[in-house]
């Protein structure tokens, strides 16, 4: 079993979801979205998501976080405070010691659509199929967690397979003794 976090870091919203995957097969824990008010400064917004940030981790204890890659396209000024607000996720994420793993948006969109240019609607529409959902989490932010959160149980899936099949031979081995 992995527990995991998906994040879609902003500082006006984070979107995060947690899956638990076993067999193949996902479990929803929670998902939901941390907001900082426009109006709130700057250092005040890092300080409410990290704190809430703290919140999911405590009430979650996933095993890795999921988190896309930041890339600056147009708007530096944005990608400078979005990076801002990812390094204060990190830092949460680091301070227990989890494991951390980033995504491009071509790597998410491969691994739950199965194609790397798909749409933000085709990505959502799947995420929605493939954890039985009734429908889209709002806000878009929440889904694009969960499809990071999807994404990296299908990148990770070998990985976790042998960790799995380790496992459960050490507690045989454990067992005979």
């Amino acid at each position: 079993m992995l527990i995991i976090l998906g994040i879609d870091p902003g500082y006006a919203i984070v979107g995060w979801g947690v899956l638990e995957y076993q067999k193949s097969r996902f479990i929803i824990r929670g998902y939901g979205a941390i907001t900082t008010p426009a109006g709130m400064d700057f250092p005040q917004r890092l300080a409410m998501i990290y704190e809430d940030m703290n919140t999911v981790l405590e009430r979650y204890h996933p095993d890795v976080l999921s988190i896309e890659k930041l890339f600056f396209t147009n708007n530096k000024t944005t990608g400078i405070d979005v990076a801002q607000a990812r390094g204060v996720i990190l830092l949460a994420a680091a301070q227990r010691r989890m494991q951390v793993c980033q995504y491009t948006p071509m790597q998410v969109k491969q691994s739950v659509v199965g194609y790397g240019k798909a749409e933000k609607k085709q990505v959502m529409e799947m995420t929605r199929i493939l954890l039985h959902l009734p429908a889209i989490p709002k806000p878009d932010d929440t889904a694009d967690a969960l499809a990071l959160a999807i994404c990296h149980a299908h990148c990770a899936g070998s990985t976790l397979n042998n960790r799995l099949r380790f496992e459960q031979q050490l507690r045989r081995t454990v067992h005979d003794l």
